[in-house]
């Protein structure tokens, strides 16, 4: 889907969540923050900077983490080597061990498991994982992509207990996400993206409450 000139921000330690139908184009927004896919034309800016072009392994190192749609894990390597690459951008290796050892707190399975690899997990194992290596690089802003994307309801919970957790200690969050109840439950404020086009916008709980979006995205 081609995104038609957006206009979208999201401010220091703010978690906004962007809503819409699938082919929206709101995966095509992320990957284009990222650095991913490059805009045919527009701005991007990150804390002040404009970035449009930059490749994604250098918005790494400013801090800019993705977390994709699908977990994209690296099947064939163990759990904490899949870690150990979320934080390949650094060279503290001292910080780099203490903040595996804070994924593994928070992600207890994971410690279970640091040894297996990837492509034996669960797919909500997978989700923890795809989490535990963007937070490796100790990211300032943290996209994720669809994170609660074919799990069981009972992980979903979990996975959005920990975004609202990793939004706590202060970490910026943009949140695409199929949910639109749980992602507005979590976020200060919501875009909602149709046909490639920003629609709405505004605080999370004023959109939960908004006729259109609770017809359109909540199911009522």
């Amino acid at each position: 889907m081609a995104v038609k000139g957006i206009d979208l921000t999201v401010r220091e330690r703010e978690l906004v969540a962007l809503i819409g139908a699938n082919g929206a184009g709101k995966t095509t927004t992320l990957k284009a923050v990222a650095g991913i896919i490059p805009p045919a034309g527009g701005s991007i800016y990150y804390r002040g900077r404009a970035v449009t072009g930059k490749p994604s392994f250098e918005l790494v190192r400013e801090g800019l983490a993705l977390v994709p749609e699908g977990r994209q894990v690296f099947g064939k390597l163990t759990v904490e080597e899949n870690l150990e690459l979320g934080a390949y951008a650094r060279s503290d290796s001292a910080g780099i061990q203490q903040d595996l050892e804070r994924i593994y707190e928070r992600f207890p399975r994971l410690k279970e498991r640091r040894r297996q690899t990837a492509g034996t997990l669960s797919g909500g194992e997978q989700q923890m994982l795809a989490i535990g290596r963007a937070l490796m690089s100790r990211p300032k802003l943290l996209l994720l992509d669809e994170p609660s994307m074919g799990l069981a309801p009972l992980m979903v919970r979990r996975i959005f207990e920990v975004i609202r957790e990793i939004s706590q200690e202060g970490v910026t969050m943009l949140l695409v996400e199929q949910n639109a109840k749980l992602a507005l439950e979590v976020s200060d404020r919501g875009y909602v993206m149709e046909s490639g086009l920003i629609t709405l916008s505004g605080p999370a709980a004023e959109l939960a409450g908004n006729p259109q979006v609770r017809h359109a995205y909540l199911g009522e």
